[in-house]
């Protein structure tokens, strides 16, 4: 998308004189698109429909103008600086009022009486530089088609993974039900038709739970609410409860202190959804994931106060080469089953809730894994940092837990080499902390 033709127009505001029609001539002869104005107020009103740049002489800017027009400035896109040329007349009186017309900006005074050479080639290089902001706003807007058209993707597979886990998850009690069902046509024995009844029930029951945590990832209010992280963890831990059995995955929850906090749900289950889902990709077969929550500060932004999770797992671990990288659109360590779009919008989520997400990785046997830590405030945040990279955490210094300080299984700071091997052995490893060894940094 290029700029418009009404985007490009010269506004010219010249209430008295001649001024007007020598400048609007002259504009026509270069092929300029412009509209005369005998007043400021009608000129403001045109702007919506677009303008390249405005000149205006300095009769028409009193003082209650100059505010109208600052105004009218300060209310543009972030991208837009539009360009004003000021026509001015000699002496101390114009002086004056140009300390009062400098708060508009982005301007020039070309002093009256001008030569045509100088008003045409300084409307010319004011008509370049709007049309590169033009420029900056298309590529602008395509970025945020781009991000949304990525979000949507990652929605979409998201759904899949959630499909494919609930279809496994309910697979199994419905088999089970129908073999029930069977064993009761059956029996001849009404204590055991009765007994094979109840673990019929049993079992619709936890198609039932599944069904109902399921719904809670859909019916997201669409504002934020008071949210609870480990109700938001055990709904995810239910739907890959299957998967986790059929892998020998040992679960370790350690839900402390935990706040609730303000935020979007929906979001949250997603990070924690993809969290958990990348945690069991990366331990295969046999192996443990521990997921901690716990009040929490974030050192480096004023002790604010909110939550941490943390999600630990003896799985294969991150490729230093990757782990820089690891928060950016299209970063996998998946090959072609992954899209590399869960790790980057999942750091855009925390980010809107002014959060950040770390993580420490080891990749080489065989104290292999990875630890993920999202700290979440209170409250719902903006502007937030979104993620750190094992070395960038020893600058925020908000990796540490309230409370955690001299706890053996605790995660702490994320500070150099012997952060990382700590933040290992201390949740994935109890058992072998002095085994381990260090810890190098992604840098």
């Amino acid at each position: 998308m290029t700029a418009k033709v009404d985007e490009l127009r010269v506004l010219v505001v010249a209430p008295t004189g001649r001024d007007g029609d020598l400048i609007c001539s002259l504009l026509g002869d270069h092929d300029i698109s412009y509209l005369l104005f005998s007043n400021s107020q009608k000129a403001r009103i045109e702007m919506e429909a677009g303008a390249g740049i405005v000149i205006i002489a300095e009769e028409a800017l009193p003082q209650s103008e100059i505010e109208l027009w600052m105004a009218e400035v300060a209310g543009q896109s972030s991208w837009s600086e539009l360009f004003f040329i000021l026509l001015t007349m000699p002496g101390e009186r114009s002086r004056r009022r140009m300390l009062a017309q400098q708060p508009l900006g982005n301007m020039v005074l070309l002093e009256r009486p001008i030569r045509p050479e100088t008003l045409i080639s300084t409307v010319h290089a004011a008509l370049r530089s709007r049309r590169r902001q033009y420029e900056m706003r298309d590529q602008l807007v395509a970025a945020r088609l781009a991000e949304a058209a990525l979000r949507k993707s990652e929605k979409l597979v998201v759904a899949g993974r959630l499909a494919l886990s609930i279809s496994h998850e309910i697979n199994n009690p419905l088999a089970a039900v129908t073999n029930l069902l069977y064993l009761i046509g059956t029996s001849s024995s009404l204590p055991e038709a009765k007994g094979l009844a109840e673990i019929a029930a049993q079992e619709l029951a936890r198609v039932a739970e599944i069904v109902s945590q399921t719904l809670r990832f859909y019916r997201d209010p669409g504002k934020p609410t008071v949210v609870h992280i480990d109700e938001i963890v055990n709904s995810a831990l239910t739907l890959y409860r299957g998967r986790l059995a059929s892998a020998d995955i040992v679960i370790e929850r350690d839900f402390r202190d935990c706040s609730p906090i303000i935020a979007m749900s929906g979001e949250l289950r997603q990070v924690t959804l993809n969290l958990i889902g990348n945690a069991v990709d990366a331990i295969g077969h046999s192996g443990r994931l521990k997921i901690r929550a716990a009040n929490a500060r974030q050192h480096s932004n004023g002790s604010l106060r909110g939550v941490r999770l943390t999600i630990a797992d003896t799985g294969s671990g991150i490729p230093p080469e990757v782990r820089n990288s690891l928060f950016e659109p299209f970063v996998s360590t998946k090959g072609d089953t992954g899209t590399g779009l869960g790790l980057w919008l999942s750091s855009q989520i925390v980010r809107k809730h002014g959060g950040t997400i770390q993580v420490k990785s080891r990749a080489l046997p065989p104290y292999s894994g990875t630890v993920f830590s999202v700290f979440l405030p209170l409250e719902l945040q903006s502007g937030g940092h979104s993620a750190a990279h094992d070395g960038d955490a020893a600058h925020n210094g908000d990796a540490a837990h309230d409370g955690d300080k001299g706890s053996a299984q605790a995660l702490p700071a994320l500070h150099g080499d012997k952060g990382s091997a700590e933040a290992l052995r201390a949740l994935i490893y109890p058992d072998n902390l002095r085994s381990l060894p260090s810890l190098k940094l992604a840098r």
